[in-house]
C-alpha cells in the first residue's frame, strides 16, 4: 500500500536540500512512496524543488516577531498557512508529516496535530531555534542532524546530516573541474555563501584579488555569489586579472566540491556536511548575524578533525581582510597542510543520514 510523507520546511536551501535528500532515498527503499513538499515563497525554495522536479506547494509562513507589524504578519501568515496545510493534509492523505525546522514547518505541526497526523521533526541546527523546540513538544519522533550542546535529551537519536546524491562528487577532479568548465589540471578555490550566497564573504575575496592578485597565482576560482552579486563579482575578478567562474547557485554541488582544493564556505549544517562529506578543507566564516551562534557550532567537529577552520565574520570588508583574509593566505600557501587537512577528512568519512532517516519513516 502506498504511503505519502509531507515535507514541512523551507526559507533557504539548508531546510530544502536536507528534504530532498531524505525524499530521495525514501523513493530507493520503497518504490510506491509518493511525497510532496510545503515550502516558503521565497525564490530559492521554488527554484530548487522546481529543478528538482518534485510536487510542492508554498505556503506564505513568516517568522515571529514581538514587534506589532511583524506579530500581525506571522498571526495573518499562520492563519493561511495551517489552513493550507490542513487541506493538503487532508486531500493527500497523509501518512506523515517530516518537518524540517523553521517557520514554515510550525503551522504544518499545527495542522497536523489537528488532523491526528504523525509527525517526526529533522532538527538541523545547535542549538535548535525557538520554532522546532515548539514543534518538538507536538512530535512524535525528534531526529537531530547533530549533537546538542545544551539539550542533549531534545532528540532521540543523533543521524547525521542528510546530503543529496548530487551534492556528492561522483568523479576525479579533473573530471569535476572540467564538467564545470574550469581547467582540470588548475587548482581550485571555491567561494560559496550557500544558497543564498554571502555578500561580506564576496567583498572579503574581491578585496583580496585587487590588493595581492598574485596570491592567486597558479590557482582557479569557482565563485557562487548568490542572487545579485555576480556580476559585481565578475567584474572584481577581471580587473585582478585572476581566472574565475562565477554563478549565482549551483544546484548540482557534487562537481564544484569534487573541483574544489580549498573551499570558503559559510558554516550552514549542509555545508559543513558536505564540505566534510567530500572531505574538502574549508574555511568557514559563520553568519554573523545569529545571536545563537549555531553556525560556529555546526563546523566545530569538522574542525576539530583537522579539516577546517573557523574565522569571525566581522562584516567590514578591510577587517575581515586582515583577519579572515590572513588565514585564507596561510591556507592557499600551504599545499602540504592542505593535503593533511583532506587526510584528517577522510579518516571519518559521513554516515548516509539521509538513508538512515528514510528507513526509520518507513519503519514507523
Amino acid at each position: 500500500m502506498s504511503r505519502t510523507f509531507l515535507f514541512a520546511g523551507g526559507g533557504s536551501g539548508g531546510h530544502i536540500s536536507p528534504a530532498l535528500a531524505i525524499a530521495e532515498r525514501l523513493v530507493e527503499l520503497d518504490p510506491s512512496v509518493e511525497t510532496v513538499f510545503m515550502c516558503s515563497t521565497r525564490r530559492i525554495d521554488t527554484t530548487m524543488l522546481a529543478e528538482a522536479n518534485v510536487d510542492f506547494t508554498p505556503i506564505p509562513g513568516a517568522p515571529f516577531s514581538v514587534r506589532p507589524r511583524g506579530l500581525a504578519r506571522f498571526a495573518h501568515s499562520w492563519v493561511r498557512s495551517r489552513k493550507a496545510a490542513r487541506a493538503e493534509i487532508q486531500d493527500r492523505r497523509i501518512d506523515r508529516v517530516v518537518a524540517m525546522g523553521g517557520f514554515v514547518a510550525a503551522p504544518v505541526v499545527s495542522a497536523a496535530k489537528r488532523t491526528g497526523t504523525p509527525v517526526t521533526l529533522i532538527n538541523l541546527d545547535d542549538p535548535p531555534g525557538k520554532a522546532n523546540r515548539w514543534i518538538a513538544r507536538r512530535c512524535d519522533h525528534v531526529l537531530s542532524a547533530i549533537e546538542i550542546t545544551d539539550h542533549p535529551r531534545f532528540a532521540e537519536r543523533v543521524v547525521g546530516m542528510p546530503i543529496r546524491s548530487n551534492a556528492i562528487a561522483s568523479a576525479s577532479a579533473r573530471s569535476c573541474r572540467a564538467t564545470l568548465g574550469l581547467d582540470p589540471d588548475l587548482p581550485t578555490l571555491i567561494v560559496t555563501g550557500a544558497s543564498q550566497g554571502a555578500r561580506s564573504i564576496n567583498g572579503l575575496v574581491a578585496a583580496m584579488a585587487a590588493a595581492e592578485p598574485d596570491l592567486f597565482e597558479g590557482w582557479q576560482v569557482l565563485h557562487l555569489t548568490g542572487a545579485g552579486d555576480e556580476s559585481r563579482a565578475r567584474a572584481a575578478w577581471e580587473n585582478a586579472g585572476v581566472t574565475a567562474t562565477v554563478h549565482p547557485f549551483l544546484h548540482g554541488m557534487g562537481a564544484a566540491w569534487g573541483a574544489a582544493d580549498l573551499a570558503v564556505s559559510r558554516a550552514g549544517a549542509s555545508s559543513v556536511a558536505e564540505a566534510w562529506a567530500n572531505a574538502v578543507p574549508t574555511l568557514f566564516l559563520p553568519y554573523p548575524y545569529h545571536g545563537d551562534r549555531h553556525q560556529h557550532r555546526n563546523a566545530a567537529p569538522m574542525v576539530a578533525t583537522g579539516g577546517a577552520v573557523v574565522e569571525t565574520d566581522v562584516i567590514e570588508t578591510d577587517a575581515n581582510v586582515a583577519l579572515a583574509g590572513s588565514t585564507l593566505r596561510e591556507l592557499m600557501r600551504d599545499r602540504p597542510r592542505l593535503q593533511s587537512m583532506r587526510a584528517a577528512l577522510r579518516v571519518r568519512p559521513a554516515p548516509d543520514a539521509a538513508r538512515t532517516i528514510a528507513q526509520l519513516l518507513l519503519d514507523r
